[in-house]
């Protein structure tokens, strides 16, 4: 239960150290998160924030999400996501309050969830990492192929679940445990050591890190 960010992945490039060292680094942009709703355990049943992140246009929102950000007075974001938190966090906001990048500090450890990159319809090999067959002589067409998946007469079926060939890419993932390298006010920019799931320019959630090691 702590309070994130929405972004969005800007790409990846790097920092240098003060002795030198070259630390690859991930950009995202959370600048321009707005609260437009505060849930509490009297009203709702649980403690959250809701915020909104990015800009859409007037024509794409509906009459009740339209209603719904007006009466927090924000703009229409392309997300809303809501972030569980304690009811001491819950004192210090209002709906259309800008929740900024101050939240976090350099050093600190969160958690990055996005959609990974869509690779399509793809081999086992590829996709759980199986070994090809032999390329000698007498192996014909075979190189790349799942080899068996099913069983003898009985049961006479493939399993559900077989590791086969199928669409890769495109979930939900979360990298855990990134520390950030540099916070960047004035542009609302975090810069995380290493590369979080996504293409550029997709969205990104940013929380505090739960599994610490602490």
């Amino acid at each position: 239960m702590s309070l994130g960010l929405v972004g969005r992945k800007v790409g990846m490039t790097r920092i240098f150290t003060d002795d030198g060292v070259s630390v690859p680094v991930t950009v995202l942009d959370v600048s321009n998160n707005r609260v437009t709703q505060i849930k509490t355990p009297e009203r709702d049943g649980y403690s959250v924030v809701q915020v909104t992140f990015g800009k859409r246009r007037a024509s794409r929102v509906n009459k009740p999400l339209a209603g719904h950000l007006a009466k927090a007075g924000v703009e229409a974001g392309h997300v809303l996501k809501e972030f569980p938190v304690s009811v001491e966090e819950l004192a210090g906001l209002k709906p259309g309050d800008h929740i900024q990048v101050t939240i976090f500090s350099v050093g600190q450890k969160v958690d990055v969830t996005g959609h990974t990159i869509g690779k399509g319809f793809a081999g086992p090999i590829k996709r759980h990492n199986f070994s090809s067959q032999g390329d000698a002589h007498g192996n014909s067409v075979s190189h790349r192929a799942p080899g068996s998946t099913g069983q003898a007469q009985d049961p006479g079926r493939v399993f559900p679940g077989q590791k086969m060939a199928g669409h890769l890419g495109a979930v939900k993932r979360t990298q855990q445990n990134l520390q950030i390298v540099r916070v960047d006010v004035d542009r609302q920019l975090l810069l995380v050591k290493g590369a979080v799931p996504g293409s550029r320019g997709t969205d990104v959630v940013v929380r505090p890190a739960v599994k610490t090691g602490a």
